[in-house]
Parts: C-alpha cells; structure tokens; sequence
C-alpha cells in the first residue's frame, strides 16, 4: 500500500523537532513543542494560552504585531530580535514564521533560532578588527614633527574610512607637520582606497600637514592611473628614506625619537 502524504501526523512532526517552534493565532500561543519548553525554560501549560508578544520588549511590540498580522497571508523574512525567557533572561535569536491552516483556523507557525553563539562571534570578530584598524592607523614618528603610516595588507572600505576618521586627529595629537604615507605593505588599490588616501591628503593639507607617498610600486602606480588617481597634492618617492631627503634629512645621521 502506498503512503499518503495527508496521512502525516503535523503534531507529531513538529514536537519532536529540535528546534523551537510556537503556534499561535490571534496573539494568542496555541501550541509549542518540547525544543520550546526547554528553551523557553517553561512548561506547556505555563505557555500556552499567554501571547507571542510577552517574550519580545516594549519597544518591538508595536513591529512585531504588524509582521504577524502580515505573516497570515505569505511568510515574513527572517529577523533578528532579543527576547524574553520565561525566567527573566534574554536572548539573541532570528525569528521566521508564516501561515498554517489548522482545521479551518489561519495560524501562524514560528520558528525560533537560538544565535547567542555567533553573535559572540561577530562581537568577538568586530572587536578583533577594530584593534587591527587602530593598529593600522598607527603613526609611527621618525624625528621631531615627522612620521609615517605604514599602510599594509588589504584595505577595505571599512578601515579606509577608519584611516579618514583617525589620522587627522592622531596627526594634531601628535604634533607631526610631516606625513609620510608609506604604500609598501599595500598589494592592490582599488577606488575606495584611492579616494580615502584624497580625502586624506586634503584633510591634512588644510590642517597644515605636509604628506609624501612612498613605496608606491610601478604596478600600483599603474592602477592609480587606470582609476584616474592622481596624487597632485602629495608628491610620491619610492622609500621613506626618500622622503626624509626631500625634506632635507639624512636619515643615516639623525637621531631617531
């Protein structure tokens, strides 16, 4: 004998899900399976009957109710949200739910997603960047009123703009009247790059700030000029040692502080 779809038990598949799902209709819960109880820390009959609304914040609320009211007609798009345990604690989750026809009753069906993990990651990750931007907007001083950015590895738009923000205050903290912005460590240009290094330069030209390009190597120079980069209001050596002896330094003589 075959098997006939409709012959599925719908309760059975959900409660034995692993991941939470609520039921409700009418801001009202109707239904959740075991993986709920536990993550909501709650029993059945503390949950059922309460409305799906209780777990999110004043401030959701008002949202919230408009995406279910809209849920029963065509299923809403993921969203992210931190919500209330049944015990007070919060906790990071995507939400996705969408219509479900129980008997004749329009329901919606929600999936809940526990992402404290990975938020931890992202912050983990977000915090590690931020420490490697600063690092990399770092002016290292070479003699009184001199010193370099050493700029490295691949800069996207993020920490070109980090650069932009940083080092002109960095610059006045510092007391430096000379720039070298070095391009040694840089392996591609791109617009966003090239722009940011612009701004840069007029930034500090309006502070007062004399800046120099190095280390731009002829590949790179050749992709300045393909992105229409011109580099007119900073002139371009090729090593930092070339700098300092544009600005009348011997480097080999000098006291480095």
């Amino acid at each position: 004998m075959s098997e006939n779809i409709s012959d599925i038990d719908y309760k059975q598949v959900i409660e034995f899900a692993l991941e939470p799902l609520i039921v409700h209709t009418q801001l009202r819960i109707i239904y959740i399976n075991h993986a709920a109880e536990l993550f909501f820390r709650g029993t059945k009959e503390e949950i059922i009957g309460a409305s799906p609304l209780d777990i999110f914040k004043e401030t959701s609320k008002p949202a919230i109710e408009n995406r279910i009211q809209s849920a029963y007609e065509q299923p809403a798009n993921v969203i992210e949200e931190t919500i209330f345990r049944m015990d007070g604690t919060t906790v990071d989750v995507e939400l996705y739910c969408h219509p479900v026809l129980i008997g004749n009753t329009k329901a919606i069906q929600t999936y809940v997603r526990d992402i404290t993990e990975r938020k931890i990651a992202e912050k983990k990750q977000l915090e590690l960047s931020k420490q490697i931007n600063d690092l990399s907007s770092t002016l290292v001083p070479l003699l009184n009123g001199i010193a370099v950015l050493p700029l490295s590895g691949s800069i996207d738009e993020e920490r070109a703009r980090q650069l932009f923000e940083n080092i002109p205050e960095k610059v006045q903290k510092q007391k430096i009247n000379y720039l070298i912005i070095d391009f040694s460590g840089i392996y591609k240009l791109d617009t966003i790059v090239t722009d940011y290094i612009f701004k840069i330069n007029q930034v500090l030209s309006l502070l007062g700030v004399r800046s120099i390009i190095s280390g731009l190597r002829p590949e790179l120079a050749l992709v300045a000029l393909q992105l229409g980069t011109h580099f007119d209001s900073a002139p371009t050596v090729a090593t930092v040692k070339d700098a300092l002896h544009l600005f009348g330094i011997d480097y080999n003589q000098s006291p480095i502080i």
